[in-house]
C-alpha cells in the first residue's frame, strides 16, 4: 500500500469511497495500518490529488459526491435526460439520468432532484432518489386495510415504497379508497420505514371519475377556488361608454362540439385590395383586475388544464362559462382586433378597440365545414344555399390567402394525427378515435395567429411591455442528433445551412411517400425547443415569425390576459390596463406561467395514460398490432394502432439473447442472433399488464414467446439468423428513442 496505489484506486472508482471501503480494499486491519492509511489520505488530500466530500467519502478533485442535488437541463432527441449540479461554477461534467423499471422518471427541464451518482467513462450516471418539485411530503394512492391499519399503494408508477397507515391515521378511509396522504418518516432500529397519514379521500379505485383526480392531485392542481376568490367575482354595472359597438356585425364563434367557453369570434369582409378581418376576444381584463384575489389565483394557476372528463379552469366558472363567454345573442364586452390584409396575406394595418359585441351564432368546426362544402355544391347546382353561407364564405376566402402566406414564409408543417378519448355517460372510456383535421380548424388557427402577430406589433409600436410567445430554433446538439438520424434514411441536413423551418419542411415532403414519414415527423418534432413565454423577443421558429404574442385566449391563459392589459394601457382603452408596478415582475411571471403550462401538459398526459390503461385492463392477453416508437437500453416502447396507447416491452421479454443498445443506430441488436429492433418497426404484441391507477402498460412480443426462444439458437430457426432485420423500419440505422413526456407543442 502506497500513495500512488491509493490515489489510482480512488480515481477509477465509479463513486467516492469511505475510509472503511479503502481499508477493506487494501486489507488494512490493525491499528498501526489504519493510522498509516489515515496519514496517507491526509497527504493526498493536502497535495490536491484527492478531495474529501461531505460525509467523509474521498474522490478525485474533479469528481462529484455520491449524492448530489442536480437540475434537469436537457431532454434530447432520443428522450435521454441530462442534468448538471445545482450551483455549479464552470463547465459541469456530463450527468445522464438512468431509467427506472418503467422508464425514465417523469421530469421536465428545470426540475431539481436529489440523485445518487456513479462515475462512468463519459461522465456520470444518476439515479433519482427524491424529487424536490412535488408538493412536499404528499402522496396519492390506494388504501389496503390490514389488522394494523392499512397500507398505501402509491399511484405514481415510479414510486418504490409502500406506506404504513396506523388505525388512528386512516381518517375514515376504507378498502380501495384513493386518498391524498401526508408522509411521516420514522426511524425504527437502524433503518427508515415510511408511514403516512390520510388527509383526504378523493375517490374509489375503479371509479372512472377518480382517474383524472389522481393526475390533478399528483400535479398539485386545485379544482376548487378559495372562497375569497369567488367573492371577488363581481360583474361591473356597465361596460363603459367608450366601447365600439359591434353588435350589428355578424361575428360568430367556431369551437369544438364539447367546448363550454367561447373566447373568440371572427368576421371577414372583402375589400378592394384584400380583406378586413375582425377577431373579437372576450374582455377578461374588464372583470379580472390587477392585485385582486381573483387575479392572484389566475396567475398562480397560469392556465386551464384539460382532461378527458373535466377541466381545471384558470378562472371560476361564472367567468369562464358565463360572463366572459361569447354566447350567442347576448351582449358581451370584448377586445377587438381589426386586421387588414392584402391579397398576399400581408398584414397592412391593424387597430385594437374596446368593443361591445353580440355573437350571431355558436358554430362547431364540423357544422362550418359542412355548410362550406354543401354551399359549394349548391352553387354549382344553382340551388338554395344555407343562410350562414354569406358569413362563412368570406372567412374561407380570407383563410385561403392566409394559408398561402403561411406556406410562403415556410412555417413548420408538422400535421401529426391526434386522438380523442371517448367516454360514456358514467365517465368510462369506451374507445379512442383520431381527431378530425378540417379546414375549419385551420381557418381559426390562421385568424388567431394573425391577431397574435398584430398584438405583438402593436405593443412594439408603442414601446410597451410585451409577453412574447417564443420558440427558439433547435439547439446544435439536437440538430446534430437529427442529422445522424436523417442520414440513416439517406436524407441529408446540411451543416452549412442556418436551419430554417423551410429546410425541415423539405425533408418532410421528401419522406412523405415512405413508410417512415410518421417517424421522421415525430423525430423532427422531438428536436424542437420548448415554446415558452418571455419579455425578450427571440421570434417563433416553428411559425417562422419574427414576433408573436398570445392574445386570443385570456379565459384559459394568463399570458393572454397580460397582453390584453398591456394593449389597454398602451392605447388608452380605459380601465383594467397594465400598472407600471407590474413591469419589473413580468419576466418572473413569464417563467412561472411557462412552468405551469408544462405542469398541465404532464398532468393531461398522465390522465390519458391512466384512462387508456384502465380501458385496456379488461383485455389482458389480447393481441394488438403496433409500431416501435422508442428504443432504450431497458426495452422497447410500442404504440398500439387501435388505441394509440404506449406500452413497454421489457428487454427481459425479448427473444433470448444479450441485446446491445446501439445509440447511433437507435436500435437493440442481439449479440448472438443479430436480431434487430429499430424505431418504426411493425410488431404484434400481447397485453401483459395494464394498471389504470398508475397508467403503466406492459407488453410482450407475440411472435417470439420467451420460452420458445430459449430452445432455439442460430441455425435452428431462420428467424434468428444473424442479420435478420424483420423488425427494422426503413434503411439501416433508422430510429430514435421514445421522448420523455408529452410531445412538445411549439405554438
Amino acid at each position: 500500500m502506497d500513495l500512488r496505489a491509493i490515489s489510482d484506486y480512488i480515481s477509477v472508482s465509479p463513486k467516492p469511497l469511505t475510509k472503511r471501503e479503502i481499508a477493506v480494499a487494501f486489507g488494512v486491519k490493525g491499528g498501526p495500518e489504519r493510522i498509516a492509511l489515515k496519514r496517507m489520505l491526509k497527504e493526498l488530500e493536502k497535495g490536491g490529488q484527492i478531495v474529501k466530500h461531505a460525509g467523509g467519502a474521498y474522490g478525485v478533485p474533479e469528481g462529484l459526491p455520491a449524492t448530489l442535488l442536480i437540475e434537469i437541463t436537457d431532454i434530447d432527441i432520443d428522450g435521454d435526460v441530462f442534468a448538471r449540479p445545482v450551483d455549479f461554477e464552470g463547465e459541469a461534467p456530463r450527468i445522464e439520468i438512468m431509467p427506472e423499471k418503467n422508464g425514465h422518471p417523469s421530469l421536465k427541464i428545470g426540475d431539481r432532484v436529489l440523485a445518487s451518482l456513479k462515475r462512468v467513462e463519459e461522465g456520470y450516471e444518476a439515479r433519482v432518489l427524491r424529487r424536490l418539485d412535488t408538493p412536499q411530503g404528499r402522496v396519492i394512492g390506494e388504501v389496503r386495510l390490514n389488522k394494523f391499519g392499512g397500507i398505501l399503494i402509491p399511484a405514481d408508477k415510479k414510486a418504490r415504497d409502500e406506506f404504513e397507515i396506523a388505525h388512528a391515521d386512516l381518517n375514515n378511509a376504507r378498502q380501495g379508497d384513493l386518498v391524498l396522504a401526508e408522509v411521516q418518516p420514522t426511524r425504527r432500529g437502524g433503518g427508515m420505514r415510511k408511514k403516512a397519514r390520510v388527509l383526504k379521500v378523493i375517490g374509489k379505485r375503479g371509479d372512472p371519475r377518480a382517474i383524472s383526480l389522481i393526475s390533478i392531485y399528483e400535479a398539485g392542481l386545485r379544482e376548487e377556488f378559495p372562497a375569497k376568490v369567488l367573492e371577488a367575482v363581481k360583474a361591473p354595472k356597465s361596460y363603459g361608454p367608450e366601447r365600439e359597438d359591434l353588435r350589428a356585425i355578424p361575428l360568430i364563434t367556431i369551437d369544438g362540439a364539447d367546448a363550454r367557453d367561447f373566447d373568440d369570434a371572427v368576421y371577414a369582409e372583402k375589400t378592394d385590395d384584400g380583406f378586413h378581418l375582425i377577431v373579437a376576444i372576450a374582455d377578461v381584463a374588464h372583470y379580472v383586475r390587477t392585485g385582486t384575489a381573483l387575479d392572484d389565483e389566475a396567475q398562480r394557476r397560469g392556465n386551464s388544464t384539460y382532461f378527458p372528463d373535466r377541466v381545471v379552469p384558470m378562472l371560476p366558472e361564472i367567468l369562464s362559462n358565463d360572463l366572459c363567454s361569447l354566447r350567442p345573442d347576448e351582449d358581451r364586452p370584448c377586445l377587438a382586433a381589426h386586421l387588414w390584409i392584402d391579397v398576399r396575406g400581408h398584414l397592412k394595418k391593424y387597430q385594437f378597440t374596446r368593443a361591445l359585441m353580440r355573437s350571431h351564432a355558436r358554430m362547431t368546426y364540423e357544422e362550418v365545414q359542412k355548410i362550406r362544402d354543401d354551399g359549394l355544391q349548391m352553387v354549382e347546382k344553382q340551388k338554395h344555399i344555407h343562410p350562414l353561407s354569406s358569413i362563412i364564405d368570406p372567412l374561407y376566402a380570407a383563410f385561403r390567402i392566409l394559408d398561402d402566406a403561411r406556406l410562403s414564409r415556410g412555417a413548420l408543417d408538422l400535421d401529426l394525427p391526434e386522438r380523442k378519448i371517448l367516454l360514456d355517460e358514467a365517465g368510462n372510456m369506451i374507445g379512442i378515435k383520431p381527431r378530425a383535421r378540417l379546414d375549419s380548424h385551420k381557418l381559426i388557427e390562421e385568424f388567431m395567429v394573425l391577431a397574435n402577430v398584430a398584438a405583438a406589433q402593436a405593443l412594439e409600436a408603442r414601446r410597451a411591455p410585451c409577453v412574447y410567445r417564443i420558440h427558439e430554433s433547435p439547439s446544435p446538439d439536437k440538430l446534430e442528433a437529427l442529422r445522424e438520424f436523417l442520414d440513416s434514411f439517406g436524407i441529408s441536413l446540411s451543416k452549412s445551412l442556418e436551419i430554417r423551418p423551410a429546410n425541415l419542411n423539405q425533408i418532410l415532403r421528401t419522406a412523405q411517400a415512405s413508410d417512415s414519414s410518421h417517424i421522421i415527423s415525430q423525430v423532427i418534432l422531438r428536436a424542437q425547443s420548448q415554446a415558452r413565454y418571455s419579455t425578450e423577443n427571440a421570434g417563433h421558429f416553428g411559425l417562422a415569425l419574427n414576433r408573436y404574442a398570445h392574445f386570443t385566449s385570456p379565459i384559459r391563459r394568463y399570458a393572454d390576459l397580460l397582453v390584453h392589459r398591456a394593449l389597454i394601457a398602451a392605447y388608452d382603452l380605459g380601465e383594467g390596463g397594465m400598472v407600471d408596478a407590474l413591469r419589473p415582475q413580468l419576466e418572473t411571471i413569464c417563467g412561472e406561467i411557462s412552468q405551469t403550462e408544462r405542469t398541465s401538459m404532464e398532468a393531461e398526459r398522465n390522465a390519458i395514460d391512466r384512462f387508456t390503461a384502465s380501458f385496456l385492463s379488461t383485455q389482458i392477453g389480447a393481441e394488438f398490432s403496433g409500431r416501435i416508437n422508442g428504443v432504450t437500453r431497458f426495452g422497447l416502447f410500442v404504440t398500439l394502432d387501435e388505441s394509440g396507447a404506449d406500452g413497454l416491452v421489457p428487454i427481459r421479454s425479448l427473444p433470448n439473447d444479450f441485446y446491445i443498445h446501439e445509440e447511433h443506430e437507435h436500435a437493440l441488436i442481439g449479440r448472438r442472433t443479430g436480431l434487430t429492433f429499430r424505431l418504426g418497426g411493425r410488431v404484434k404484441v400481447l397485453l401483459k399488464e395494464a394498471d389504470g391507477m398508475t397508467g403503466s402498460t406492459v407488453l410482450e412480443l407475440s411472435d417470439y414467446p420467451q420460452e420458445r426462444s430459449r430452445l432455439r439458437g442460430p441455425g435452428k430457426d431462420s428467424r434468428y439468423k444473424k442479420g435478420n432485420n424483420r423488425y427494422a423500419a426503413g434503411p439501416k440505422r433508422s430510429g430514435s428513442r421514445k421522448p420523455k413526456g408529452k410531445r412538445r407543442k411549439y405554438t
